[in-house]
């Protein structure tokens, strides 16, 4: 009787610990940023240096700028940008 108590506190043991690692392994959720969007400025904040920008179809797209562009544009400004890096999910 001993043996079967040991055993199955082990089993038991062993299932709760591969149960966390799965669910450590869950997959990121789908955050891809379009590589190019042409639009209208909505909103620039100088604080964080980012970006807003609504496209023809009226969807609207966040970009991290530098300082310089965040200084030269204001809203309602036409731009194109193009995503230089993949964004961090």
């Amino acid at each position: 009787m001993n043996r079967w108590v040991t055993f199955t506190s082990g089993v038991v043991a062993i299932a709760l610990l591969s149960t966390g690692l799965a669910f450590g392994q869950q997959t990121k959720a789908d955050c891809k940023a379009p590589q190019k969007v042409e639009g209208q400025v909505v909103r620039v904040d100088p604080r964080t240096d980012k970006v807003t920008i609504r496209d023809s179809g009226g969807t609207t797209h966040e970009f991290q700028a530098n300082k310089e562009t965040t200084k030269d544009l204001k809203a309602g400004d036409r731009i194109e940008a193009r995503l230089r890096t993949a964004p961090k999910c």
